[in-house]
């Protein structure tokens, strides 16, 4: 753990500066969803929030380290983004962001309603213009999903959280790996016997296929309806904590995360996106280790064009 640059005691002191209105989300034991699953699976909420996911805790410890005025600059599909934007507001920052040009409307929507200045790039070349927009631009900083420790070690505070329960098995979607690495820290450092897996879409495998070679393997594009974990080149930096932290990776397929979606809605009344339902859909399809599993739905925006997709019975 003293090769990690994540801090546990900045975790800690997390729990008490970040933004209360993201900590102390529900956690629970469903029995219809253990019924669902063959399980015992501790759920947590991530997605009643301003933002529909947990997105919020990392970037509001970030933009804390920012002097007012300045312009924080980043790439998204829109959960990111949207924390960004609401960060950059509550601290007295701005939020210019570039996405993909295929961005869902309602992320877009979303970004837009919460002061951020949204750049539209195609050709998949949202976060190289970020990139030259953050130096080209005075007091501009870009902000890498994934790379700077203090995003980890917001989102660490689920680990904490998490922990109020004697569990065996922590399950976590995983797209930059800020989430994963973030809980498995305080994990790792309270309760060591716990084992952490991540889940990557299986049409963007490239963070599970690196963590297994111990080097960045990008691909050429991610092909999954799930956005919030379409990564096709890890970010160094995370992969390098992934390393050190996380116990195991599995895939799921954009099938069994929309299996996940119907789960979560029938047993939870809760209506992830597809990245916020990887977790339950690795429980589902793998045989993981543990008698009490833990998992979280970590986002909620949700595209229209999906509810006909997600109501309609499998």
């Amino acid at each position: 753990m003293h090769d990690t640059d994540l801090d546990h005691a900045r975790i800690a002191e997390a729990t008490n500066l970040i933004d209360p209105v993201f900590r102390d989300t529900p956690q629970y034991f469903d029995e219809q969803l253990r019924a669902a699953l063959g399980r015992r699976v501790l759920v947590k909420i991530e997605t009643l929030n301003p933002l529909r996911s947990f997105k919020g805790r990392g970037v509001d410890l970030l933009a804390r380290e920012f002097e007012p005025g300045t312009h924080l600059v980043c790439e998204s599909t829109g959960n990111f983004g949207q924390a960004v934007g609401y960060a950059a507001a509550r601290h007295g920052l701005s939020a210019e962001v570039f996405v993909p040009a295929d961005t869902s409307p309602v992320k877009l929507d979303r970004m837009t309603s919460l002061g951020v200045r949204v750049h539209e790039v195609g050709d998949g070349r949202a976060e190289q213009a970020a990139r030259e927009y953050a130096a080209t631009h005075t007091n501009s900083v870009f902000v890498e999903d994934g790379q700077h420790p203090r995003i980890s070690e917001g989102a660490g505070t689920i680990g904490v959280e998490l922990l109020a329960e004697a569990i065996d098995t922590v399950v976590l979607p995983v797209g930059d790996g800020a989430l994963i690495t973030g809980v498995a820290r305080w994990i790792k450092e309270h309760a060591p016997r716990t084992r952490v897996i991540g889940v990557c879409a299986e049409g963007a495998a490239s963070m599970a296929d690196s963590w297994r070679a111990g080097r960045v393997l990008p691909t050429e594009r991610a092909d999954t309806f799930a956005e919030g974990v379409a990564i096709n080149s890890p970010v160094p930096e995370s992969l390098d904590r992934m390393r050190l932290l996380v116990d195991d990776m599995v895939v799921v397929d954009d099938a069994d995360m929309l299996a996940a979606m119907r789960t979560a809605l029938e047993t939870l009344g809760v209506l992830p996106e597809p990245a916020g339902a990887a977790g339950i859909a690795a429980i589902a399809t793998h045989d993981l280790p543990g008698d009490v599993l833990a998992t979280a739905i970590t986002g909620a925006n949700v595209s229209p064009a999906l509810f006909d997709t997600v109501l309609t019975t499998g």
